[in-house]
């Protein structure tokens, strides 16, 4: 009896998936190179560029939602406008009682 461990294969990251295509294009590009150079020094340097290549890019960021809330401006401007109007009065007769006084 022998117990055998399924292993799930994991589905490559997005940075692997670059680095696959850039070695691809890389080596099917450069294919006069790799016969001047010898496969073996040319399929470590396709390896050492594409990461270099590939180390500069980040993953993009999630962006949430951003809720604006309601402007309540307007109101504002009524109330103000209200107080406004009784204040006034009310300092002309002030100014007035003050002059009788004298």
């Amino acid at each position: 009896m022998t117990t055998e461990k399924k292993v799930q294969k994991k589905s490559p990251d997005a940075k692997e998936l670059m680095l696959q295509n850039v070695t691809q294009q890389l080596q099917s590009s450069l294919v006069a190179l790799k016969t001047v150079i010898g496969e073996k020094k040319f399929d470590k340097r396709i390896k050492k560029v594409a990461k270099l290549l590939v180390a500069g890019i980040k993953d993009a960021p999630i962006k949430k939602a951003v809720t604006v809330p309601k402007k309540a401006a307007p109101a504002i401007k009524k109330i103000a406008v209200s107080v406004k109007k009784k204040t006034a009065p009310v300092k002309k007769a002030a100014k007035k009682t003050i002059k009788k006084a004298k």
